[in-house]
């Protein structure tokens, strides 16, 4: 903490489309000194620093000693680098998803960060949506999930599989809900346009019994995030990007309707900014030392899944090829 303002020192480590988003919220956060940013284009560096008041730098390292808190916004083959010199020079952590590149490094980063008593939060942003924050009180215990992430082809991020880009937010909200140990993988995914996976299919078994269809697309023809969730008292169907949800329950008077002594209501969400959600959230734990909302071994879980889906897709391309 800057002990001239009482502020805590935040900086971001790579400010391409998402990055510089990062660095906005952290310089109009109350509470917060935005210390510098950090990009291997210079150019770009300079030109975020300029848009809000702070120093550019083109190394990572010339921040340490300068900074209490570092968003790793960078390729994922780069965080766990980058998040071990952070950490062994006791500065916590908001690293975007995925985590790490594999379950080593995400294991030896929660080590230290342990072991040194420093925070580690990893970006799973949709669990910042405000219309899973609004059910979280209303789903307690699903038993079978389906959810679909379809996605127009971008550019950006294709240098990962969909499962690492996309269904990996799908996963760390399905494991939120359920709260069971993962049991069972069963997986089937193809490439399409690039030479990752571009279109991939999950289903997931827990220790509870419930089951969870996932899916997860970069090449459709529209834009959807979409899961419906059903336990025992009610069906849940949440729209992410519209902000919607349907919930139909059993009500009391078991006259007739649509669905035979179920009650079906429709509430919307306010847009809100699960970005700026997510770091204000990060902030408090900062200041407060209090366990990050989605920790360090949550991102590592979810890595952990998404790695066995790749490693099955992979293994099915290997023996159709030996056909």
């Amino acid at each position: 903490m800057n002990p001239k303002n009482g502020k805590i020192r935040a900086a971001v480590v790579g400010v391409g489309y998402l990055g510089k988003f990062h660095a906005k919220k952290y310089h109009k956060m109350e509470g917060v000194e935005l210390a510098g940013v950090v990009d291997i284009d210079m150019g770009r560096a300079k030109e975020v620093a300029a848009g809000l008041g702070t120093r550019a730098y083109a190394d990572y390292r010339d921040l340490i000693g300068k900074v209490d808190a570092v968003s790793i916004v960078v390729p994922t083959s780069e965080h766990f680098e980058i998040s071990r010199a952070f950490l062994e020079n006791n500065v916590d952590l908001m690293v975007e998803k995925p985590f790490t590149t594999t379950l080593g490094e995400a294991d030896e980063l929660i080590r230290i960060s342990e072991s040194r008593g420093l925070l580690v939060q990893v970006g799973h942003l949709e669990r910042y949506n405000p219309a899973v924050l609004a059910l979280r009180d209303i789903i307690k215990k699903p038993l079978f999930i389906e959810s679909h992430r379809l996605s127009i082809f971008k550019s950006r991020a294709t240098d990962v599989s969909v499962v690492l880009d996309l269904m990996i937010h799908d996963i760390d909200i399905i494991f939120n809900f359920v709260k069971s140990e993962l049991k069972t993988i069963h997986a089937a995914g193809i490439q399409v346009i690039t030479d990752n996976v571009d279109i991939a299919n999950a289903r997931l078994e827990f220790g509870n019994g419930c089951v969870a269809n996932v899916t997860a697309s970069r090449v459709s023809m529209k834009d959807e995030r979409k899961m419906r969730l059903f336990q025992q008292d009610a069906y849940v169907a949440i729209d992410f990007a519209n902000h919607k949800a349907t919930i139909v329950h059993k009500k009391a008077d078991k006259g007739d309707g649509l669905i035979p002594g179920m009650e079906i209501e429709s509430r919307t969400f306010p847009k809100g900014d699960a970005l700026d959600e997510e770091l204000r959230s990060f902030i408090d734990s900062v200041r407060s030392r209090m366990k990050p909302s989605v920790t360090g071994q949550m991102g590592r879980d979810a890595l952990e899944a998404a790695l066995d889906i790749m490693s099955q897709i992979q293994q099915k391309r290997a023996d159709l090829m030996l056909r």
